[in-house]
């Protein structure tokens, strides 16, 4: 489980997250939602000390993620794959070695390296792509391939930021799949931040809505879509001034 209790984070005088509380549950999907700019990304980048709170405290199966040293922070990173919005891959290794690169760091012998990363991009349906280089490849495979390097890991946990924001419908829905897929076949607790509502209803277990620094709601997405709360119904129905009054 990864649970945020009481994470405060403020970059200059500007409070991002404000005494936040929130529990992620094991082997489920939950969906951040809320505002551009109100600090998803930033909850998400403490869970792998990428950020550190400046008060509160986040665990990662009772382990608190700042208090970690380096060698344990570096294990906790192998269990978490990360496909981050703009898919982050090295533009000087191909394919095949952005996903070997991890893969390596862990240890793992060659054959296995091999295999698992022949696998991953099976089965983000870019096998025999391995040699091809990010530049060549369109936005929506660039991110495939981010997904497929966070799948070869084996994690217990994904973190997927935005991973659909400025994909066609077609390769929304395909990455929308990979998503279901790496809870239902991986096992892997997944963490989601996403504006694109249809998408969140398709992958979500649970959906949080972050604002102003806290989790104003969070439930199953039933719960959310019935929502009475002021805020929710304007953020689900795309009302801007009501989600500012509130």
């Amino acid at each position: 489980m990864i649970h945020f209790q009481a994470v405060t984070k403020s970059f200059g005088p500007t409070v991002v997250l404000d005494r936040l509380d929130l529990e992620i549950p094991t082997g489920r999907t939950t969906v951040i939602i809320g505002r551009s700019g109100c600090g998803k990304s930033v909850l998400l980048k403490h869970v792998v000390g990428l950020q550190r709170p400046d008060a509160g405290r986040v665990t990662v199966d009772g382990a608190v993620v700042h208090e970690l040293d380096p060698e344990d922070l570096e294990r906790l990173r192998f269990r978490v794959g990360y496909v981050f919005q703009f898919a982050a891959l090295l533009d000087s290794l191909s394919v095949g070695d952005n996903i070997r690169l991890g893969l390596r760091r862990r240890g793992l012998p060659p054959g296995e390296i091999e295999r698992r990363m022949r696998e991953s991009l099976a089965v983000v349906g870019l096998e025999g792509n391995e040699h091809r280089y990010p530049a060549a490849l369109s936005g929506g495979m660039r991110k495939r391939v981010g997904v497929a390097r966070a799948v070869a890991l084996r994690p217990d946990y994904i973190l997927f930021d935005e991973p659909t924001t400025g994909l066609d419908p077609i390769t929304t829905a395909s990455l929308d799949e990979l998503m279901l897929r790496a809870r239902r076949e991986l096992g892997a607790t997944c963490v989601v931040i996403s504006h694109d509502m249809k998408s969140v209803f398709t992958v979500a277990d649970r959906i949080a809505l972050l604002h102003q620094g806290r989790i104003r709601q969070v439930g199953a997405v039933d719960e959310i879509r019935a929502s009475d709360d002021p805020v929710v119904r304007a953020f689900l129905e795309g009302r801007p001034e009501r989600v500012e009054m509130a």
